[in-house]
């Protein structure tokens, strides 16, 4: 839909909301079409209704090994590439304090 520059000025939010809904807007000096203003994507389609979703629905279906959060053997560090772990100390020093 043309409009003519004041108009344009004057009701620039109200061209947006319709770029919004996927319409076009054209500001005109005079005659002369100067800017169109256009939605930059498609206008948002109507949301699907998120399914209902039941807290705990796979209780029973997945199962974990019962080792999972087990610490790693040595020969799991150096075969996962963590083998650097083996020399680190497990609580580092305070700082500041003197080293023995």
């Amino acid at each position: 839909m043309p409009y003519a520059v004041h108009q344009a000025k004057t009701h620039f939010s109200r061209l947006l909301k319709e770029a919004e809904a996927g319409k076009e807007a054209v500001a005109m000096r005079g005659k002369k079409p100067v800017a169109k203003i256009v939605p930059i994507n498609e206008p948002a389609a109507e949301q699907p209704e998120t399914k209902f979703r039941l807290a705990g629905a796979y209780r029973g279906r997945m199962h974990g090994d019962e080792d999972a959060f087990d610490p790693m053997t040595d020969e799991e560090l150096v075969e996962c590439g963590l083998g650097y772990m083996l020399d680190a100390p497990l609580v580092l020093p305070p700082v500041g304090s003197p080293n023995k």
